[in-house]
C-alpha cells in the first residue's frame, strides 16, 4: 500500500465507526477536495445529504447550464442520510386531518399520491444511476400488540377510508394474517401499507453523490457553512456567491448563525445485529423485507438488511439543552440497551443475539412536526425540510419541488399542502428543553400505561390533538 493510500484509508476510518451503513460500504470514505476560495455559482447548497443531492441532481437534469455548487461540512452522507433506518417509505409526519385545515380534498389526495410515486422514483433513479442500494419493495408492517394499539391502528385505516385511501395506501390485518408476514410476539393484528422499500441509506447517499457530480455538480467537502444569507454562503475557505442558496442541512441547521430555533435536533439511536441464521428468520418472517414497527406512541422501526441482519431503532434519547448537537450522543448505553429490549420483546428469538453496532444520529423536527418547501424569489432563499425521520423519499419530493420552483416551473409538485408553509420557530430555552423532553416522557408512560391496561392513553390523544391529528 502506497503512503498515500495509507494516509486516505487514516482520513477515512472514522467515517466508517459512524454505523453499520457506513461501515458496510464498500466503497471509499475519503473526504473529497475542499473549497479551494471563493466562486460564484447560479445555485449554492449547503449540505450534501439527500435534500441537498436530489435538488442538485433534479436541478442539473433539468438544465445541464446551471452552475451548482455543494458545500458540505464533513462528507456526503455523514449525518441522517448514510445512518438513518433505510425506511423509503410515503410516510408523513402531519396526518390528512391537519393537512386538511389548510388545504382541501383534492391537494391532500394530490400531497399522499405524490409521496406514494417519490418510493417509486428513488427506486426508478437508483437502478438507472448504477446505485447498488439493496432497493426492496416490500411495504411495511406496523403491529398492534395490545388492545390500545390495535384501535389505533383501525382508527388510521378508518382515516385513510374518510380521506379517500384504499388498502393499497393502508390495511388492517387480522392476527393469523398479520403472523403470515411477521412473526411479532402478541400481535393481533397489524396496519400495512405497500408503499415503503428497505434499502441501504449510505448507499444511496453515496451513489447519489457521484450522480451528480457525473452531471457537473462540484461537491466541496471538509467545508462547514459559518453564514447563509441571499446571495453568499460563507465558508473558512471562502464564499460562495449565488442568485439562489439553499440550507439542506435539516437536523443540523440550528448550527447555523440565526438558525438556532428553526428545527428542534432531536436523537434516534440504532442497532444491528449480527447477521441471522436461516432457521431464525424462518421465525422471524419478513421474507419480502417488509420494514416493520408497532402502533406504539414512542416511535420504534427495523428492517431485515441485505445481508440478514435486523437494523433497529427507536426514539427516546433526550433532546440537549440550546439544541446541542454532538458526536457524544450518538450513543447513550441506557437508551441503546432500552432499544435492544424493545427488539427482543418483540421477537425473544433473538435473545442471546450478538449486536454487532450501535450508533445514532439527530433528526430535524419544526414546531408543528409539518415539514415544508419553498423558494423566495425576491431573496434567492430557498428551504426544504422538517422530515421529523421520514425523510428517504420524502427528500426525493422535496428535490424535485424546488427544482421546480428555482426553474419557475408551475408543475403539480409545486401546488402542494407543503409547499410555501412557514413554521413558526420553536420557543425559547428553557422552554424548549422542558417541551421537547416532556413529551418523551409522556409518550414512554403513555406506553407502558397501555401495555399495562390495555386502555388508550387519554394525555397521549390529548397532546396528538394539539397537533391536529
Amino acid at each position: 500500500m502506497t503512503s498515500d493510500r495509507a494516509a486516505a484509508d487514516r482520513a477515512a476510518a472514522p467515517y466508517r465507526q459512524l454505523s453499520l451503513w457506513h461501515d458496510t460500504f464498500p466503497g471509499s470514505w475519503e473526504p473529497r477536495p475542499a473549497l479551494p476560495g471563493d466562486t460564484t455559482v447560479d445555485v449554492a447548497i449547503v449540505g450534501a445529504g439527500y435534500t441537498g443531492l436530489w435538488t442538485a441532481y433534479h436541478l442539473a437534469s433539468a438544465d445541464p447550464g446551471v452552475r451548482i455548487a455543494v458545500v458540505e461540512r464533513d462528507v456526503a452522507g455523514f449525518g441522517a442520510s448514510g445512518r438513518n433506518g433505510g425506511w423509503c417509505s410515503a410516510l408523513f409526519p402531519t396526518s390528512w386531518h391537519r393537512m386538511r385545515r389548510e388545504a382541501d380534498a383534492g391537494s391532500v389526495t394530490a400531497m399522499q399520491r405524490a409521496l406514494e410515486a417519490a418510493v417509486d422514483e428513488v427506486g426508478r433513479t437508483a437502478a438507472a444511476e448504477g446505485i447498488d442500494c439493496a432497493f426492496v419493495k416490500g411495504g411495511s408492517v406496523s403491529v398492534a400488540r395490545n388492545p390500545a394499539q390495535l384501535a389505533r391502528a383501525r382508527a388510521h385505516v378508518a382515516e385513510a377510508r374518510e380521506h379517500g385511501f384504499g388498502p393499497d395506501t393502508l390495511d388492517l390485518l387480522d392476527g393469523p394474517e398479520t403472523a403470515r408476514r411477521v412473526g411479532a410476539a402478541g400481535a393481533l393484528g397489524a396496519v400495512v401499507t405497500d408503499h415503503c422499500a428497505a434499502l441501504d441509506p449510505a448507499r444511496l447517499v453515496r451513489g447519489l453523490a457521484e450522480a451528480v457530480e457525473r452531471r457537473g455538480v462540484r461537491i466541496y467537502e471538509g467545508t462547514a457553512a459559518l453564514e447563509v444569507s441571499p446571495g453568499r454562503v460563507r465558508t473558512r475557505h471562502g464564499t460562495v456567491l449565488a442568485d439562489v442558496v439553499l440550507p439542506a442541512t435539516e437536523g443540523y441547521t440550528p448550527a447555523l448563525p440565526g438558525r438556532r430555533r428553526d428545527l428542534a435536533p432531536v436523537y434516534s439511536l440504532m442497532l444491528a445485529t449480527e447477521p441471522l441464521p436461516e432457521d431464525v428468520w424462518a421465525q422471524i418472517g419478513l421474507a419480502d423485507r417488509a420494514t416493520f414497527s408497532d402502533e406504539r406512541h414512542l416511535t420504534i422501526y427495523g428492517q431485515r438488511t441485505a445481508d440478514g441482519r435486523i437494523a433497529f431503532g427507536g426514539r427516546g434519547a433526550p433532546y440537549h439543552f440550546a439544541s446541542r448537537i454532538s458526536p457524544a450522543y450518538d450513543r447513550d448505553d441506557r437508551v441503546h440497551e432500552a432499544i435492544r429490549s424493545s427488539l427482543v420483546d418483540l421477537f425473544p428469538v433473538l435473545r442471546d443475539v450478538t449486536v454487532t453496532h450501535r450508533w445514532g444520529g439527530n433528526l430535524g423536527v419544526p414546531r408543528d412536526w409539518y415539514p415544508s418547501v419553498g423558494f423566495d424569489r425576491s431573496t434567492g432563499l430557498a428551504w426544504a425540510g422538517g422530515y421529523v425521520g421520514d425523510g428517504v423519499a420524502t427528500s426525493n419530493l422535496a428535490g424535485r419541488t424546488v427544482a421546480d420552483l428555482v426553474l419557475g416551473r408551475d408543475t403539480g409538485l409545486t401546488g402542494l399542502p407543503w409547499v410555501r408553509r412557514r413554521t413558526k420557530a420553536w420557543e425559547p430555552e428553557p422552554l424548549r428543553w422542558l417541551g421537547v423532553n416532556a413529551v418523551t416522557a409522556l409518550m414512554t408512560h403513555a406506553d407502558r400505561t397501555e401495555q399495562r391496561t390495555g386502555r388508550p392513553s387519554r394525555a397521549a390523544a390529548a397532546f396528538w390533538r394539539t397537533l391536529g391529528h
